[in-house]
């Protein structure tokens, strides 16, 4: 080695310590020369991340801002500015380097910024001293040249940066308008000898059995590498091909020895090598495994592994057993039922996860951990709070409420759940589901809705087996999973609408299991095949008639009946609860629009004039988004509904006229009562002589029984002939036709027997009948008349129709008792239990 590559640097101390004083020109020792004199204070380009060393061109992004005015400044003056890393890398006064993102800790340090000291937060870090904006830069960075800038489109600026060489920035003597430090420059120290040349061997050995497995490092870098003369130079190129954290650039930047330099490089590319060694093992592994018909799970497979190196990955098979044994703590299980969970447990450690029972014994277990096993609400058997709740959630059901706080007293005395299941039966919008809410909110259990109308699938009631595709439980253990408790209020929508499928069982008789209070302790859905018990569950059923009811699931049932309303209840539902909620739901303050009594009245009486308040309802939410119209128009709202003229404007022509008076005064015209599923109708029937060859016909679309009540008020007219002083050639001369209006509605039933005598009987007597009595009762040949049910019901009718009198069998004369007293109120009834009694009542 020659003397002048000898000798030393005339800043670098024998600790190998850079000497803080700023360096003047290069000495003649140094071993790469720099043709330009660098200055000792350098306006500074701060960047997020940069792998710049000296003899690399770096291309960098700015901002336009603070920086481009900086690089503007420096290509107007000698090119030259300081390149170092920037601490909070998210400033939007940061340059953007090629490079990826870094993060690390800086080298040990101290700067000062102007005159004054300061300490760094982190060794390396330079933290200016200002109380309204902090900036910290690292230690070490990299003097450069500008050699070309370029304008992009998007108002950034691309500079051609040029390393030049090392420095260590020791104080920061300004912020604005530009960042400017002094520096104190490393100028390289290289002694050639037998360690230097074993060291770069070494390290070009190492560099290129990594770069065989590095796709990052491409064939153009392996081609520069042969070309690149000088060891610090060799040693920075491979430097900026692999460091990617900050700490290790920054203590490469610091070594100013050449040998330092390379024994550090030499362990980033040990590290490189394990990195790869580990990559390849992944991959080798993860080869053997991978089939075809698994290539998907290629890049899953190679993160378990990845996660399992770092003592981190827990089988996913295991998660899921830990998650479903976690849920099994809070519940209390039956001994049988344990054995048998365990024993799918079993199953499943066993199987394979190819295994196309095990997503199904899986989904199996989830259902199974997540019903409520002895887990119960804490039920409150306060009858006073519940005849109050009750009462707040429902105008009038005097007797429903009553037969309800029966069941509750029952349940109270008898300390457990068992008992006979309640169905309430009556028109639509009579307040079924709500007071199945409202028995959940007094008792304070979990509440759980669902219909069988229309079922055909008894599978829907007790589930699928398991082994189908696509199985699921029964609408009971769904309903447990959602309410979670052992104990909820479960009502059951629609029994009388259930139906029954060809090929899929009897829904009806899969609910006889499930509602019978015998049986549906140990009841069995086919998924779980695990007996739940469901005694503690309170089912309520609902239905619009019982007719069409199975008897046996009717026969376990207690049926609680729901009459339709009266016009004085209808107003107070409506004023109470109805009109409250509609204003709310359609954004209209209360105090601003009222509803007036006698408008509330005309509603009722002329446009919703059916057994329940659901059409009431409808009405009232007409009128309130036609008033949120005109205030979201900016006109006038009425402040009051009030009074038949405007209700009629809201909504238009009235449906309903009144029926008491239609065809008064005419022979042959009878006004009876008829029951309903949506509650009590007025029926008229009419009855007509043409002359003919005899007969009777009878229109209106009556069914079999309706006709049959027909053909005996038919015969018992003709064996009243002599009375009607007619002869047997009348009716072998004339034809006699009964008909029924509101002829596409199908009507059936044997209540209007009576009202068929009278009609004919009116008819060919020539007087007509009483215009203030409706009647209902069916009749035998012998001319008895016998009971019918709907009485209630008919009565409500006749008050909407304003009829004031009843002629009805006298056998139902003591279901009048019952009858809540307003709707008796101002009634006469005619009992009677025979026609002859009839005729005399009516003509």
């Amino acid at each position: 080695m020659s003397e002048h590559e000898k000798r030393p640097l005339a800043t670098r101390t024998k600790s190998n310590k850079i000497d803080p004083k700023p360096a003047a020109t290069p000495g003649p020792s140094e071993i790469v020369p720099i043709s330009e004199i660098l200055p000792p204070n350098l306006l500074l380009l701060p960047v997020a991340q940069t792998t710049l060393f000296p003899g690399m061109i770096v291309p960098v992004i700015l901002p336009e801002g603070k920086l481009t005015k900086t690089i503007e400044y420096v290509m107007e003056g000698s090119g030259y500015l300081g390149v170092v890393i920037y601490k909070n890398s998210h400033s939007n006064a940061v340059a953007t380097g090629p490079s990826t993102s870094i993060t690390g800790l800086p080298a040990e340090g101290t700067v000062t910024s102007g005159q004054e000291a300061i300490s760094s937060s982190r060794p390396g870090e330079i933290v200016m001293d200002s109380p309204t904006n902090q900036a910290e830069f690292y230690r070490f960075g990299v003097a450069a040249k500008i050699l070309k800038k370029i304008n992009l489109p998007d108002n950034q600026v691309s500079v051609l940066l040029s390393g030049l060489q090392r420095f260590e920035l020791t104080h920061l003597m300004s912020r604005e308008p530009h960042f400017a430090g002094s520096v104190n420059y490393l100028y390289e120290v290289c002694e050639r000898d037998t360690e230097l040349e074993a060291l770069l061997r070494s390290a070009l050995s190492q560099f290129k059995q990594v770069s065989k497995d590095n796709p990052l490092i491409s064939e153009e870098m392996k081609v520069a590498l042969v070309n690149i003369d000088g060891p610090g130079k060799l040693a920075d190129f491979i430097a900026s091909v692999l460091v990617r954290d900050v700490t290790d650039y920054q203590r490469l930047l610091s070594f100013s020895d050449v040998k330092s330099r390379l024994q550090h490089l030499l362990l980033l590319l040990k590290k490189e090598q394990d990195v790869q060694a580990v990559q390849r093992r992944i991959q080798d592994e993860i080869n053997q495994k991978v089939s075809s018909a698994q290539r998907e799970f290629y890049l899953q497979e190679q993160l378990k592994f990845i996660q399992k190196e770092l003592g981190r990955y827990t089988d996913d098979r295991t998660k899921i057993i830990e998650k479903f044994r976690e849920r099994l703590k809070t519940r209390v299980l039956k001994e049988e039922v344990a054995v048998r969970i365990e024993e799918e447990f079993e199953k499943l450690q066993a199987l394979g996860e190819q295994s196309a029972e095990y997503s199904v014994l899986i989904n199996y277990l989830d259902w199974v951990t997540s019903l409520p096993w002895g887990m119960r609400s804490k039920e409150r058997y306060d009858l006073n709070l519940a005849r109050k709740r009750l009462d707040e959630d429902h105008y009038g059901l005097k007797d429903v409420k009553n037969r309800i706080l029966e069941f509750l007293a029952v349940k109270k005395l008898k300390k457990n759940s068992e008992g006979t299941i309640i169905c309430f039966v009556g028109p639509p919008g009579t307040g079924k589901t709500s007071l199945g809410k409202s028995i959940a909110a007094a008792l304070n259990r979990k509440f759980f809705r669902f219909s069988v109308g229309g079922m055909r699938d008894e599978a829907e009631i007790k589930g699928h087996r398991r082994t189908y595709v696509g199985a699921m439980p029964g609408k009971l253990v769904q309903g447990l999973k959602r309410v979670g408790t052992q104990n909820p209020v479960f009502l059951i929508d629609e029994v009388d609408k259930i139906g029954s499928g060809a090929y899929s069982g009897d829904p009806a008789s899969a609910l006889l299991e499930l509602l019978d209070p015998e049986q549906n302790s140990d009841f069995l859905d086919h998924y779980l095949d695990i007996p739940f018990d469901c005694s503690e569950v309170f089912f309520i059923t609902t239905a619009n008639t019982v007719d069409t009811i199975p008897a046996a699931l009717l026969d376990r049932m207690e049926v609680i009946e729901l009459s339709g309303y009266t016009d004085n209840e209808k107003f107070h539902i409506a004023k109470q609860h109805l009109v409250p909620k509609v204003l709310e739901k359609n954004a209209l303050i209360p105090s601003k629009v009222k509803f007036g009594d006698s408008g509330l009245r005309h509603i009722i009486s002329h446009y919703a004039r059916e057994a329940g308040v659901r059409n009431l309802e409808k009405q009232l939410a007409r009128i309130c988004r036609k008033l949120a119209y005109r205030a979201a128009t900016g006109r006038g709202v009425p402040i009051r509904i009030e009074g038949k003229a405007l209700v009629e404007k809201l909504l238009g022509v009235a449906p309903f006229v009144p029926e008491e008076r239609m065809k008064q005064g005419v022979p042959g015209v009878a006004t009876g009562l008829a029951w309903t599923q949506y509650g009590g109708e007025i029926l008229f029937v009419e009855s007509s002589v043409v002359p003919g060859k005899g007969g009777f016909v009878l229109t209106g679309s009556l069914g079999e029984v309706m006709k049959e009540s027909a053909s005996i008020a038919h015969t018992f007219v003709r064996s009243q002939a002599k009375q009607l002083k007619l002869t047997e050639a009348f009716f072998d001369e004339h034809v006699l036709h009964v008909h029924v209006p509101s002829g596409a509605t199908p009507k059936d039933g044997p209540s209007a027997g009576v009202t068929m005598v009278a009609s004919l009987y009116s008819l060919l007597s020539g007087k007509p009948v009483k215009n203030s009595v409706a009647m209902t009762g069916e009749v035998t040949l012998t001319g008895r008349v016998l009971p019918v049910g709907g009485i209630k019901e008919k009565l409500l009718a006749a008050r909407r129709a304003h009829i004031r009198t009843i002629l009805l069998p006298k056998f139902n004369e003591r279901e009048l008792k019952e009858i809540d007293p307003e709707i008796r109120q101002g009634l006469t009834f005619l009992p009677a239990s025979s026609l002859e009694e009839c005729l005399k009542y009516l003509f």
